[in-house]
């Protein structure tokens, strides 16, 4: 009787164990995402003379897409002081994230910054630009 009332007990065990309820896939909240918010090139960017700002776009790498500067830095007006892709979390095979340019406004003046995304391969026109105006006091 005792191997009997073993096998029902692992098979009760075995049974709890498979019918338990899989975790639902995360959910980005965007309130409480430590990814920078994307820039809107619809709106003005507004900086002094030596501050630092950031210009964010989506970007996913897994497809092949990157952007890259179109035509010359104003280097009159802008630096660039770095430029990162952050993936959004949870990082998995194939989802996007952001990619932040980060510049300094060096002199007061207006000026833009242009950015193309450019598809996979060797093509040497990108597929959407987006043009950033910046006034710096």
């Amino acid at each position: 009787m005792k191997p009997t009332l073993s096998v029902l007990l692992a098979s009760l065990i075995f049974l709890t164990a498979c019918a338990a309820p899989t975790p639902a896939p995360a959910v980005v909240d965007p309130a409480s995402s430590s990814m920078p918010a994307l820039t809107d090139p619809a709106q003005p960017i507004s900086v002094k003379a030596g501050d630092i700002f950031m210009i964010v776009v989506e970007s996913n790498p897994s497809t092949g897409y990157h952007w890259e500067m179109i035509g010359p830095l104003d280097d009159g007006h802008l630096e660039l002081v770095s430029r990162e892709y952050t993936a959004q979390e949870p990082v998995m095979p194939g989802s996007g994230g952001v990619e932040v340019w980060t510049l300094k406004a060096v002199t007061s003046g207006e000026t833009s910054f242009v950015l193309g995304n450019y598809p996979p391969g060797e093509g040497t026109s990108s597929e959407q630009d987006v043009q950033f105006t910046i006034s710096i006091q």
